[in-house]
């Protein structure tokens, strides 16, 4: 693994840290697809050049106090660093699936770093990249526009965070 690489899996951590501020305690949420393993490749239906179709989700138990659910997808490998493919907040905080190509009504959609506000796939420009998908359970709900960017949607985070989870899966340039 190069130095880029590690650089960004550690601000990864140090972001996910400081956002959740409960080191050392367990408030992890379970988070799945059924359109993959965690780990294994992402079928090409799901990536740019297929139907580009967000996969359906399934979300565990959540902290007490939830009051919303924040989603974000991003390659962690990308040459300019992380990558945003979707961004999603406000998610009811009973949340426990959201199906293939859907959102539950009141969740609000962000701008990716394709500039655009929607659910954009895999697309790497080589090799084979990880996309990762993180759910972060929130004590508040998020007051930001639609079409608000990763930014405003970290800062807004920060110091609301009860429990995240993540998973992933893997997508080449090849397929």
């Amino acid at each position: 693994m190069d130095s880029r690489r590690i650089w960004c899996l550690g601000c990864c951590i140090f972001l996910l840290a400081g956002l959740t501020g409960f080191a050392g305690q367990d408030n992890s949420i379970d988070i799945s697809t059924p359109a993959f393993e965690q780990g294994k490749s992402i079928p090409v239906k799901y990536a740019e050049k297929g139907e580009n179709v967000s996969p359906g989700l399934r979300i565990g138990t959540v902290p007490t106090n939830t009051r919303s659910l924040v989603l974000i997808i991003d390659d962690l490998d990308a040459p300019t660093g992380i990558w945003t493919h979707w961004l999603v907040w406000n998610l009811p905080a009973d949340t426990t699936s959201i199906p293939e190509g859907k959102l539950p009504a009141g969740a609000i959609q962000g701008k990716n770093s394709f500039g655009r506000v929607r659910y954009d796939g895999p697309v790497p420009p080589s090799g084979t990249h990880r996309y990762f998908i993180h759910i972060f359970a929130i004590d508040t709900a998020i007051s930001l526009p639609a079409e608000a960017d990763r930014a405003a949607l970290d800062a807004a985070m920060k110091g609301h965070v009860l429990g995240s989870g993540v998973t992933f899966g893997v997508y080449s340039a090849s397929l």
